[in-house]
Formats: structure tokens, C-alpha cells, sequence
């Protein structure tokens, strides 16, 4: 359970408890009106009507000047609200908000120090791993690469018809990869070592368990942001489906093993796709969708195309790794 806390004009408070009326809030209360004329009032919710209440909420405080709304955590309600809900959460159909999910998904496509120097160190870790075969070290390298953030983020940004979001995630993306393929191309350079490891070698191959693993962790993101649940071991699920292939890219092209070098790319290019093909899927399937009329909309049609390009692209994609064999 969580607290819609909501700081508005003292005019809003009989439609707010109203709306309190009408969702079955487990409980509603309202503090004193402040010296600028606005109160406090607070929504105790369940995971099932949360999100309609928030959205009730937007709607009638949308005009006002001078409002804030903040989601806040509760780690315990005592006495303990018995509801249908709360059989549903013990059942894992606990959800969470479009706008909780925005802010969490909004953190992990940022374009910062931070996320530069999370890639360069993970590169490192997962290129020294790869040619020295230490399966270890690779896991390793997946813990702290912060890949799945820009991925998810271009999911839910199409699935809420946000632009600006799509855009952010893109670069980050794009950014991330291109400097662990710059880098692990210097590593390949600098190597003096043999370059015939089997960790290596594997990520020259695109097979069917490849693209499974990337359907899977895709789908897995999402829906441990969706529910809330914590998704660092979905997180290492991205990373290991696209920072390997993308190293093992840059090592056979510094060594000029093109042939190897582009059955790295195919790899990438398929868990590229099957990450962000899933992670849409599951995102339409668990009904994130705008709020308004206009966005959602917007949003069907970004969706619609969205899709299509994933499953087209992945199609493409396998008549490029397959027909040759025929």
C-alpha cells in the first residue's frame, strides 16, 4: 500500500473526498488548511486502485497554479486492511503507477559521469573476462553495467507516447554501446594474448537460446518495474544479452576476425531487438498507457509502429543468420 499525498488549494477538498468515495480508499484524511490557503490531503490506496486514483486526482487539480502530488511508501498499516487487493499482492499482481514507473525507468536513461564511467569500467571487466575465459569475471562485468535503463526507458516512453523520454533513452543507449565498442576495440589492439577463448568464441554465434535469453530478461525488466519488485538480477539479465556481444564486436575487429566479428553484430542485433520487442509486449499487456484521451492515442499509434519495426526487424534478422545455411 502506498500514500497519495496530495497539497492543494482548500477549495479542492470536498471533490478530493469525493473521489476518496468513489475509489473505496482504505482510509482518507485531511490536515490543516496552511497560511496560503492550501491543505493536505491523503489517499491511503491499494496496488489496484492506485493508479485510478492518481489519475482522478491529476484530473480535477490539473488547472491549478500551485499543487503538488507525492507517492509515499508505507512499510506497515496497523490494523491491517483486509481487502481483496491485498489477496491479489500476496499472489505477485502487486502494480505500480505509470507515473512511479516514469521515475524510476527516467533515472536509469540519464547521460551522465555516472553512466559513462559505470560502462567504461564494465567494458574493461567484461573484455578481460572474455579473453581470458573467466566466466566470473564476465558475471562480473553484467553487475555493474547500467544497460537496462536506456532499453526500458525507449519501451515505456513509446508506451506513453513520450518523445522527449524515447529520445533520452535512444542516445544513452546508442552512447553506452558505441563506448564499449570504441573501448573494447583498443582492448583488442593492446591484447597479446590468444583470442580463441570459449566465452569468446560463444558470442560469435546467434542461436535460438540467444534470442530467448533476450526475450525473457526484456520481459523480466518490465515486469519487475511494473510490480515493484527489485531488478538488479534483471538488470545483469540485460547486461549479460548485450555488453558480451558488444565487446567481442570490438576485440575481433581490432584483430580482424571479421567473419567472427559479424556474427558478434547479428548476436547484438538480435538481443537488441528481442529485449525491446518484450519489454513493449509486456508493458502493452500490463496496460501502461497515457492518461489522457489525446495521448493515448498518440500513444496506440507509436505503439502499433513501434512493434512492428521490433518484429520486422527481428524477421530480417533471422533470414540473415538462417538462409545461409539452407
Amino acid at each position: 500500500m502506498k500514500i497519495i499525498q496530495v497539497l492543494a488549494d482548500n477549495a479542492h477538498v470536498d471533490t478530493l473526498r469525493g473521489i476518496a468515495d468513489q475509489y473505496k480508499v482504505a482510509d482518507f484524511w485531511v490536515g490543516n488548511t496552511q497560511e496560503d490557503g492550501r491543505s493536505v490531503a491523503r489517499f491511503l490506496v491499494t496496488p489496484k486502485n492506485r493508479q485510478s486514483v492518481l489519475d482522478a486526482v491529476q484530473m480535477t487539480i490539473s488547472t491549478s497554479k500551485d499543487y503538488r502530488i507525492f507517492i509515499l511508501p508505507v512499510e506497515a498499516s496497523i490494523p491491517h486492511p483486509e481487502t481483496a487487493d491485498e489477496a491479489a499482492l500476496s499472489k505477485g499482481s502487486a502494480t505500480t503507477t505509470r507515473e512511479e514507473l516514469y521515475n524510476n525507468v527516467y533515472k536509469g536513461a540519464q547521460l551522465d559521469s555516472t553512466y559513462i564511467l559505470l560502462v567504461f569500467l564494465s567494458t574493461i571487466v567484461a573484455a578481460i573476462g572474455l579473453l581470458e575465459n573467466n566466466v566470473a569475471v564476465v558475471i562480473g562485468a553484467m553487475v555493474i553495467a547500467p544497460l537496462l535503463g536506456p532499453n526500458i526507458a525507449l519501451a515505456l516512453g513509446t508506451a506513453i507516447g513520450d518523445t522527449k523520454l524515447m529520445s533520452k533513452a535512444l542516445v544513452c543507449s546508442l552512447a553506452g554501446l558505441a563506448l564499449a565498442l570504441v573501448l573494447s576495440y583498443i582492448i583488442g589492439l593492446i591484447w597479446t594474448g590468444p583470442i580463441d577463448s570459449n566465452e569468446l568464441l560463444a558470442r560469435t554465434y546467434v542461436g535460438f537460446s540467444g534470442a530467448a535469453l533476450a526475450l525473457a530478461s526484456g520481459a523480466a525488466a518490465v515486469l519487475s518495474l511494473t510490480t515493484g519488485l527489485p531488478s538488479v538480477l534483471v538488470g545483469v539479465m540485460v547486461a549479460v544479452a548485450l555488453l558480451p556481444p558488444t565487446a567481442t564486436i570490438g576485440i575481433m575487429a581490432a584483430n580482424q576476425e571479421y567473419q567472427l566479428a559479424y556474427g558478434a553484430v547479428l548476436l547484438l542485433a538480435v538481443n537488441i531487438v528481442c529485449v525491446n520487442l518484450a519489454a513493449k509486449i509486456v508493458l502493452l499487456v500490463r496496460g501502461v498507457k497515457p492518461r489522457t484521451w489525446l495521448a493515448k492515442n498518440k500513444a496506440k499509434q507509436s505503439v502499433a509502429l513501434y512493434i512492428t519495426i521490433w518484429a520486422v526487424s527481428l524477421l530480417v534478422l533471422m533470414l540473415l543468420i538462417y538462409l545461409p545455411t539452407l
